[in-house]
């Protein structure tokens, strides 16, 4: 069992910055695929990041690219999603999804909330204009 749990979310206006924590404990791996994902009420969950943390290799959605940065500390097993510019409509519930072995994030299945085995429990942004 692997344990995830975020941090960091809040409030900001537009143009501003937030950045989210996703500590990870239990039977975690070395290799996994570490996925962020937010969903906004009413509308489907999506991914915007994804890490193969066996490699560092880094994937993100067209739409918080260049935006967005996923990075990861080995050390502390934490992932973080630093979020800059961000736009009203990124206002969502943001979530932390691991897939042991890290297989999901090769190849498209990286946005699919249903290729992740462990979630954690989210933590909200919400941006103002």
């Amino acid at each position: 069992q692997v344990q995830l749990v975020e941090s960091g979310g809040g409030s900001v206006q537009a143009g501003g910055s937030l950045r989210l924590s996703c500590a990870a404990s239990g039977n975690t791996y070395r290799r996994n695929c570490m996925g962020w994902f937010r969903q906004a009420p009413g509308k489907e969950r999506e991914g915007v990041a994804a890490m193969y943390t066996g490699a560092g290799w880094i994937y993100y959605a067209d739409s918080v690219k260049g935006r967005f940065t996923i990075s990861r500390d080995n050390a502390n097993q934490t992932v973080y999603l630093q979020m800059n510019s961000l736009k009203v409509e990124d206002t969502a519930m943001y979530y932390c999804a691991a897939d042991q072995g890290g297989v999901t994030c090769f190849g498209s299945q990286r946005w699919s909330p249903g290729a992740y085995n462990y979630w954690g429990q989210g933590t909200q942004v919400t941006v103002s204009s």
